[in-house]
């Protein structure tokens, strides 16, 4: 067996940063499996996000740095705030914990994907030597990663969009990889849907709207869709994950309707290992537009219509809606949000099969379904060259 491969990730605080960095660490260790080789890799992060909860469950050694939130504003005064300068005094002392990690275990490569804690292990690279790859999963560049650019090896993006938006000293480091998913989304069988979700009601002559609110529930869209149900679902069959905080609360909150109407209805908290299948059934989906999202529906070509989060870091989601509106790849509510334009924005994907087509055959020329492999061929070809033992 040649010698393995030494992999540092760092990136995390939140699902669109971890989840493609893991994808990522299989994809790799399956290419490396493959060729007789084997993966170690250690990821760097913080002690209460996500990412520490991930990794550890997926058997990959962690290791935590100090780091700090900068809270954003348009008022420099209130970039100055307390909490501000206290966590920025924390990113010095990040720095040195992560150069300690890198020095000690000598990765052939560090991939960043953004978030607080990647600036300090991507400095850190940048200081021992390592090569740097980043990886962006929105059209405009995240705070982090618009830090690390200069000392990034290669810059992995996710839309062709995003190029012309680096600073022009990096443009010739970018490489457009996609934003990397979990292969199991691409092996949805519709029928398996409706078997597992009981969707007896459902009547399979109409398009079936999937309507998701995220784990935790997105309460402007559970609303909107709340008071749009009756028109709609003389239209539509409707899948409506609402997160698990909002379920008794919505299920409360169904408008009176005829028996058949509320037949093709199914209110959920959570869609677990079925999401596939659901995304399979599903003609048209109505959700937020985080990184994450848009990577899984444009790869499986679903129509959308989006909603984005008014509150996202940097108005990202507004940005990732607008991008693939303006391309026919999606519908977005850009503006007010109320029932009305939801209905406004819906309606021609329900009535009109033609248009729907349209929007999904937009939907998936966005759509990279190898962003994972795509991304594990620029780690590997940065990395120095592997020795055979003699």
């Amino acid at each position: 067996m040649t010698t393995s491969f030494r992999l540092i990730v760092t990136g995390g605080g939140s699902g669109g940063h971890t989840y493609p960095a893991l994808t990522a660490v299989r994809t790799l260790r399956a290419r490396l499996a493959a060729q007789s080789r084997a993966l170690e890799v250690v990821w760097i992060g913080t002690s209460n996000g996500i990412e520490s909860r991930v990794a550890p469950a997926d058997n990959i050694p962690y290791a935590t740095v100090a780091t700090g939130k900068i809270r954003r504003s348009a008022n420099v005064l209130k970039m100055l705030s307390p909490a501000n300068l206290r966590d920025m005094a924390r990113v010095p002392l990040g720095v040195a914990q992560a150069r300690r990690i890198v020095a000690g275990f000598r990765p052939d490569v560090v991939l960043a994907t953004g978030g607080y804690v990647a600036v300090p292990a991507g400095l850190a690279a940048r200081m021992c030597g390592r090569p740097l790859v980043l990886h962006e999963q929105t059209v405009r560049l995240g705070l982090a990663n618009r830090k690390l650019a200069g000392s990034a090896t290669r810059i992995a993006v996710s839309s062709e969009s995003t190029i012309p938006l680096l600073p022009e000293a990096t443009r010739g480091n970018a490489v457009v990889t996609g934003n990397p998913i979990r292969p199991e989304l691409l092996t949805g069988i519709p029928d398996r849907a409706i078997h597992a979700l009981r969707l007896p009601g459902f009547d399979r002559r109409l398009p079936t709207v999937y309507v998701t609110g995220g784990s935790l529930g997105a309460r402007q869209v559970n609303h909107v869709v709340r008071d749009l149900l009756p028109w709609l679902l003389v239209r539509a069959n409707v899948i409506h994950q609402c997160g698990r905080d909002m379920y008794d609360e919505l299920r409360q909150q169904i408008p009176p309707m005829h028996p058949e109407l509320v037949g093709r209805y199914h209110l959920t908290g959570f869609i677990g290992p079925e999401l596939p299948d659901v995304l399979a059934l599903a003609d048209v989906v109505i959700s937020r537009s985080g990184a994450g999202t848009l990577a899984e529906l444009t790869a499986l070509g679903k129509p959308a219509v989006f909603i984005p989060l008014a509150t996202s870091a940097g108005n990202e989601q507004a940005h990732n809606a607008r991008h693939l509106y303006e391309a026919g790849a999606a519908m977005a509510l850009l503006g007010e949000v109320s029932p009305e334009t939801l209905r406004q924005a819906v309606e021609p994907l329900l009535t009109d099969p033609a248009r729907r087509a349209a929007v999904a055959a937009q939907a998936r020329a966005h759509g990279k379904p190898d962003a994972a492999d795509r991304l594990v061929d620029v780690i590997l070809s940065v990395a120095p060259a592997p020795l055979v033992p003699g």
